[in-house]
């Protein structure tokens, strides 16, 4: 039988950190399934998503340790109706992620998924391993006086 891993994440602006963390999920399992947030859900819970979760979720899907990769539900369902389609055995959290691993426990426990194992992934140590840090860095280098990125020379 299979391992199958979930990791959740919004994956806006892919980068080093992102693959790092699918990386060091797929080594938990046979299986990774990824779980890229709904624009919803991004909205309400950081900002507005920078590309949808359509083209999110296909360009997740395209990376070599993601085995399949599904749009999460709107922030108006519960959050753990996605463990019966996805089905898995480990969640992956990343280094940065928030959430606690015992309160997910105690949420997986109390809706029947308690059998499900949660852990958390090492961080990539880059200067560059997240989107603030990437935008930050593209608003420092580009001069203020060259007008936007998308104006001819």
């Amino acid at each position: 039988m299979s391992t199958v891993v979930m990791a959740v994440g919004v994956f806006d602006l892919l980068h080093a950190g992102h693959l790092h963390y699918l990386e060091q999920a797929k080594s938990l399992g046979d299986k990774l399934v990824v779980v890229v947030a709904h624009d919803e859900t991004v909205r309400k819970r950081k900002h507005e998503p920078i590309t949808n979760h359509n083209l999110r979720s296909r360009m997740v899907s395209g990376l070599k340790p993601v085995d399949s990769s599904i749009i999460g539900n709107p922030p108006e369902v519960p959050i753990f109706e996605i463990l019966s389609e996805v089905r898995p055995n480990k969640i992956a959290l990343g280094y940065d992620q928030k959430h606690s691993i015992d309160s997910i426990k105690k949420g997986l426990i109390e809706h029947g998924f308690g059998d499900i194992e949660v852990l958390r992934v090492e961080g990539l140590s880059d200067d560059l391993d997240g989107t603030r840090k990437i935008i930050a860095k593209i608003l420092d280098i580009w001069p203020n006086d060259m007008g936007g990125p998308y104006e001819e020379d």
